[in-house]
């Protein structure tokens, strides 16, 4: 239940893009950019819905629709006019073939058992629907870093100080992530019956300098900190 730091922590999770604004335009193009016109979506691990209301404000894409297990962060999407139905990714609480996009922004890492999340994301879309599948791989610079404060249990630590960034993820969210590649979840979706894939990435600096500007995306996910899949349902 990796969820539960954001009950404990949820108002953490908001003021850290708040003092990271650069980064979190650069994530929010992003998702804009592999999302484009999706129709009905539904965001799993929708959180405090920040990203869904940038997305609806500055971009023009309107999620209103979310799953989220914990209720810390619920109660503030709702706030951002979100309908959050309390669930978790390996359980959706949804009918067979709703919806025409199903998203997992910044989420994956936090799901315990994401081939069941993927399952469950090919059930309940519609036949040619999109599952879009945003976060940070493990083998990016930021998950190299954020494995090793979670292991030496802080930021502060004499081996981090002159590679952390200036105002660095929470160690408690980078320590209940699970960090997995993109072949790893690119192999999970092909095995959940998706195929045509398509790739995008930003924060292609290194984290002491990726959030002195905004980044547009790239194609490709060879460099990038913050990776997009999508996959056409088969």
């Amino acid at each position: 239940m990796t969820y539960l730091v954001f009950d404990e922590h949820a108002a953490q999770y908001d003021a850290w893009f708040m003092d990271n604004l650069n980064i979190l335009t650069s994530e929010v193009l992003l998702v804009s950019a592999i999302l484009g016109q999706p129709g009905r979506t539904l965001s799993i691990g929708c959180g405090s819905g920040l990203f869904e209301d940038l997305l609806r404000r500055h971009h023009g894409i309107d999620i209103r629709e979310g799953i989220e297990p914990s209720e810390a962060m619920a109660a503030i999407a709702r706030k951002r006019g979100m309908t959050v139905i309390p669930g978790t990714a390996e359980q959706l609480p949804c009918p067979d073939a709703a919806y025409d996009t199903v998203m997992l922004n910044g989420s994956p890492s936090y799901i315990d058992d994401l081939h069941a999340a993927f399952r469950e994301a090919h059930r309940v879309l519609r036949p040619g629907g999109h599952l879009v599948v945003v976060d940070v791989p493990a083998e990016s610079s930021y998950a190299l870093l954020y494995k090793l404060a979670a292991a030496l249990g802080s930021w502060d630590h004499p081996v981090l100080r002159d590679v952390r960034p200036a105002t660095p993820y929470p160690v408690e969210f980078a320590a209940a992530a699970h960090w997995r590649t993109t072949g790893e979840k690119v192999a999970m979706l092909e095995a959940a019956g998706f195929a045509g894939f398509e790739y995008m990435q930003t924060l292609t600096r290194h984290p002491l300098h990726s959030d002195e500007t905004a980044e547009e995306p790239s194609q490709g996910f060879d460099r990038g900190d913050y990776v997009a899949i999508r996959a056409h349902k088969v």
